[in-house]
């Protein structure tokens, strides 16, 4: 029998919705390491569930040194840019440039709340993608220095809950064993009484 053709939107039935998460993050999770095997690719994975529980995935390697391969790669990117920017200009062609720029600014700031497609021109909605998409990127590299920072807190967390787990486990073998220890004693020490007890008698 075919499978219906699935619709992209929100699950609403929470059991359905959480069904779902799971077989498509194994699926995922799959895809990603055939992809790896098969190619030779480096695969770094993040998900979050509704809850907030995270699921991650390192094909080659750490996460950590995946992460900063990526800050590295995209840095340099960056830096290539800004240098191809940074060419000196004369005070005046700085300061009209500026205007400019805030020119831009504001009028991207109106249309985007709601001042309408009439009130910029073509080459300034160009500039202001532009200058989005360096916010963008700025916003998604301080998510991922977070989410590092966040990984690297839950796996102390973790060592530190896994060594007080440990030592209440000692802690219980050694009650436990003291505790049989005192029983044996007790049981040994019975019959000796009981049998004291007829030869009194």
């Amino acid at each position: 029998m075919a499978r219906g053709k699935v619709q992209m939107k929100r699950i609403e039935n929470p059991v359905h919705r959480q069904v779902t998460f799971c077989k498509r993050r194994a699926g995922l999770l799959k895809k990603a390491k055939e992809l790896s095997v098969l190619c030779d690719a480096e695969i770094g994975l993040f998900i979050f569930s509704a809850h907030g529980k995270l699921y991650e995935l390192a094909t080659k390697g750490s996460m950590q040194g995946l992460i900063e391969r990526y800050i590295k790669s995209t840095k340099g990117v960056e830096v290539a840019e800004e240098a191809k920017d940074t060419q000196p200009l004369d005070p005046k062609e700085e300061i009209n440039m500026l205007k400019n720029e805030i020119d831009v600014l504001q009028k991207g700031l109106s249309y985007m709340y709601g001042g309408g497609a009439g009130t910029m021109t073509l080459d300034e909605l160009h500039s202001l993608e532009k200058y989005l998409e360096i916010w963008m990127y700025h916003i998604r590299s301080a998510k991922m220095d977070i989410m590092f920072q966040e990984i690297q807190l839950l796996k102390n967390k973790e060592g530190i809950l896994e060594a007080a787990n440990k030592y209440l486990q000692d802690k219980i073998d050694e009650q436990y064993t003291v505790t049989n220890m005192t029983q044996n004693l007790t049981d040994f020490q019975c019959p000796l009484t009981v049998q004291n007890e007829i030869f009194q008698f």
